[in-house]
Order: C-alpha cells, then sequence, then structure tokens
C-alpha cells in the first residue's frame, strides 16, 4: 500500500529550487533534510552573494554533529536574520526545517516573495505527516519519540530535564492524537456512547402549553 510523501522527501517552491539551481553550487541538495543540516551549502549559498565574510576552505562538509555546530557557529556569526529554532531544526533534520531555512535564505538573498511557500508544521513535527496515513498506519508512542527526538539533538542538549520535557511534549501530543481519532472513528474503538449522550432531553412546556393540553382533551370528550 502507498502512502503520502514522507517529510523526508518533501519538496520546496519550484521557483526556490530554480534559484539554487542557478549558483552552481558543490552539490544539488537531493535530501533537503540531510544536505542542508551541517550548514555547508548554506555557507556555500551566502559565499556566491558575499564572497568577503563566507570563505569555504573554514567550512567542513561532514555529517558530525561537532562538524554542523562548528559550520553554524561560523554562520550565525555573521549576523543574518535567521531564527534560532530553525538552525536548531535544520541541525538535527527535523520535518519541514531545511525546507523552510532554504525559503527564508531565498527570501533575504533576492528579495522576493514566494507564492506558494511550504507550510509545516509548528516545532517541526511529523504530525503533518501521521494525519495524511490511515490510522492502522500511524506511529506507535515509542516510535513518535524516535521520530520527533533525534539521538543529535539529545547530544547537542545532554541536560536529563530539558530531554524529558521534550519526550514528554511528544508523548502529551501523540495522546492528543489518540484522542482526535477515537472521536473522528469511534466505531473502530468500540468507544461507547455515555449516559449524557444516550439520555433524551425534553424540551421544557412553556406556561400556556399545560392549559392548551386540558383544552384539547376536553373537546376530545
Amino acid at each position: 500500500m502507498a502512502y503520502s510523501q514522507s517529510p523526508k522527501k518533501a519538496g520546496i517552491p519550484r521557483e526556490v529550487l530554480k534559484w539554487l539551481q542557478s549558483l552552481d553550487l558543490t552539490f544539488f541538495p537531493k535530501n533537503v533534510r540531510r544536505d542542508f543540516s551541517n550548514g555547508y551549502l548554506v555557507a556555500e549559498i551566502f559565499s556566491w552573494y558575499f564572497p568577503a565574510d563566507f570563505h569555504m576552505h573554514s567550512y567542513d562538509n561532514g555529517a558530525s554533529l561537532p562538524a554542523k555546530q562548528s559550520n553554524w557557529s561560523q554562520i550565525e556569526k555573521q549576523n543574518i536574520s535567521l531564527m534560532k529554532e530553525i538552525i536548531d531544526g535544520t541541525i538535527h533534520c527535523k520535518p519541514g526545517a531545511a525546507e523552510l531555512l532554504v525559503q527564508e535564505i531565498y527570501t533575504i538573498l533576492t528579495n522576493r516573495r514566494i507564492q506558494n511557500i511550504q507550510q509545516v508544521e509548528q516545532g517541526f513535527t511529523d504530525k503533518a505527516y501521521q494525519d495524511q496515513l490511515p490510522m492502522v498506519a500511524r506511529s506507535t508512542a515509542s516510535v513518535a519519540i524516535k521520530s520527533n527526538l533525534s539521538l543529535s539533538e539529545v547530544i547537542a542538549e545532554p541536560n536529563i530535564i530539558t530531554n524529558q520535557r521534550k519526550v514528554l511534549a511528544i508523548i502529551h501530543r501523540h495522546i492528543e492524537q489518540r484522542k482526535e481519532e477515537r472521536t473522528q472513528d469511534p466505531k473502530r474503538f468500540n468507544v461507547k456512547p455515555t449516559l449524557g449522550e444516550q439520555a433524551v432531553r425534553l424540551r421544557p412546556l412553556l406556561a400556556s402549553e399545560p392549559n392548551l393540553q386540558m383544552n384539547t382533551s376536553q373537546a376530545a370528550c
């Protein structure tokens, strides 16, 4: 059975793709999440516009977390107006983060507005992807944690309490999604109506209605 497209292969607007192709980069990003995570391509894009500020020999095109952190640290020192949340999401390959990052860079460097901007889930979760799947194919709580909390994210922020909060937030979101599914398809989950839902509430009689009923009874006699 074929399901909707995975967030890993989510695309970016065509106009942005054409712009990337015009830059003659070292390599063209085939997997947006993976290829932009280390910041190397981001630095190369900016080097086309600001060659004096971005020296590519100081950037590492590696996939390790230290390489990513080193590259992004140099980029952030250039005072580029990119949201920290988007950068962190891109580093840790969060769904939709890299796509939004590329669109932001496109707008900054070209001063053009994107007509059909790519929509992403707030917080860069896989909720939008899960919503497209049949209920039987959606993630369990453990898979949801694995999908929304990467190993590099835990290593970059080793604080136990912080990571516990992230896990609890994922579980809470998963529980809310399950509640929504039960509401949408109660038969599948064998959800029985509550006593309040079964009770039939009658409309209260108006003050004039009892007299009307008595007159009707007398006329019948």
